[in-house]
């Protein structure tokens, strides 16, 4: 039993023990590393790390750049909005001068029509008088030659005389306007 235990004990320290590794093993695993440690080193460290640079890169812009173009929409804005107040004053400015050409375009127009109504008032007695001084003048001529053609049946002799006819009619027009 004595040399099993030894046999055990020895075929113990010559096998490799699961804890400690392989000299070889250590060897090859740190040349593994090495080289990878250094392609990640190179190759990809690089990369990531140009890609990071580009992105806060781009953040940093983006954010520079949404501060310009809120800056220069708030300038826009004040500019737009001073404008819309002196685009709605103009507007009240120009109701208001309309306003008051509108009165005075009414005004003229109430002018020009009183105007008209008097030349027309005025055209139509001047038109009035002149038919009535027609109708009188054509009256007296009535009235003489009924006069005369009557004197002529009541005198039995023609009254073709002229200025005496036109005498006679006169006389007899006279004597009627003074009776009315």
């Amino acid at each position: 039993m004595i040399k099993l235990n030894y046999l055990i004990n020895l075929a113990a320290e010559e096998a490799p023990s699961p804890v400690i590794p392989h000299p070889v093993e250590i060897i090859v695993g740190l040349i593994a590393f090495s080289l990878l440690f250094y392609v990640l080193k190179t190759k990809v460290v690089p990369k990531f790390e140009k890609a990071y640079e580009e992105r806060t890169n781009a953040i940093e812009g983006g954010l520079v750049r949404a501060e310009k173009a809120q800056v220069e929409a708030e300038r826009v804005l004040r500019a737009y909005t001073t404008q819309l107040a002196e685009a709605q004053s103009e507007a009240q400015k120009i109701r208001e001068e309309s306003r008051v050409q509108g009165a005075a375009i009414i005004e003229d127009l109430r002018e020009k029509a009183k105007e008209e109504a008097a030349r027309i008032t005025a055209a139509a007695q001047q038109s009035i008088e002149a038919e009535r001084q027609q109708a009188i003048t054509s009256l007296r001529n009535e009235v003489g030659a009924l006069a005369t053609e009557l004197a002529s049946k009541i005198v039995g002799e023609a009254l073709d005389d002229q200025v005496r006819q036109s005498r006679i009619v006169d006389r007899f027009v006279a004597d009627l306007e003074k009776s009315n």
